[in-house]
């Protein structure tokens, strides 16, 4: 299995949140690359975002955020 654009959208989406604060979310703008709005409709259609165009991570969001932040920094190798 490997991993196709459109997951790796959704990964650099998910990573771009602040995971220590629960109060910061993203706006996606409507001039934002298709790709990434695409992402965020999708990670919303998913439940793990409030709105299609960003808003907050959701619980099941801010579980696969975390998940998505410790593989980085295991291939990272910091």
């Amino acid at each position: 299995m490997s991993i196709d654009q459109e997951r790796v959208d959704e990964l650099n989406l998910l990573l771009q949140f602040n995971l220590n604060s629960l109060q910061e979310g993203i706006k996606v703008h409507t001039t934002a690359e298709p790709s990434v709005i695409s992402a965020a409709q999708r990670l919303h259609d998913k439940g793990l975002l409030t709105l299609a165009d960003g808003g907050y991570l959701t619980d099941l969001g801010m579980e696969a955020a975390e998940m998505a932040d410790k593989l980085l920094r295991i291939l990272s190798g910091s």
